[in-house]
């Protein structure tokens, strides 16, 4: 069970020369591209929330959101 959990490592130059080699450069590039934007898809579906409905999932308080000058009723603390 111990050598099936034994990886060999390449470093990441070596690992990106190895899929340009095997997809291609421009597969490789689009498949990066893809990913950095799926990545930031996911941080930014947080954006649109309220600070209240922030506070409630445990994420910080936005503080663009106390520049803007919307006051929302639920958003006053007591």
């Amino acid at each position: 069970m111990h050598e099936a959990q034994l990886l060999v490592v390449d470093t990441l130059g070596a690992t990106v020369d190895d899929l340009c080699r095997k997809f291609g450069v421009w597969r490789t590039a689009r498949a990066l591209l893809l990913a950095v934007w799926r990545q930031r898809q996911m941080t930014n579906q947080v954006s649109h929330l309220s600070n209240r409905m922030r506070r409630d999932i445990g994420l910080p308080e936005n503080e663009d959101r106390l520049l803007e000058g919307r006051f929302p009723l639920w958003d006053i603390r007591h």
